[in-house]
């Protein structure tokens, strides 16, 4: 990878919309080619042989199963408990005007 040039960093600079000073860019310049470099190092690595982790923490999945009960009992006779219903549902007062 060949190091960045300063037309590089103000044309990443113009994509993200940033303004950079003289100092800026030349710094930016640097830190983003060692930044490439580390990546192409990384691009090397060879991971053949070893697994995909999904998660690190050793926890498992805590949550239960959904399992639908059955209480005896109708929408129709919850219903006749609500002071005003429409359409099968409670109605309520507007919250919002």
């Amino acid at each position: 990878m060949a190091k960045l040039t300063r037309e590089d960093v103000l044309k990443l600079a113009k994509l993200a919309r940033l303004k950079l000073s003289e100092d800026e860019i030349v710094r930016f310049q640097g830190e983003i080619t060692s930044i490439l470099q580390y990546v192409e190092k990384l691009q090397a690595v060879d991971l053949k042989d070893v697994k995909p982790t999904y998660q690190i923490s050793g926890l498992t999945n805590v949550t239960r199963e959904d399992v639908i009960k059955d209480y005896g009992t109708t929408t129709e006779d919850l219903l006749k408990n609500a002071p005003a219903t429409e359409g099968g549902h409670i109605k309520v007062k507007r919250i919002l005007g």
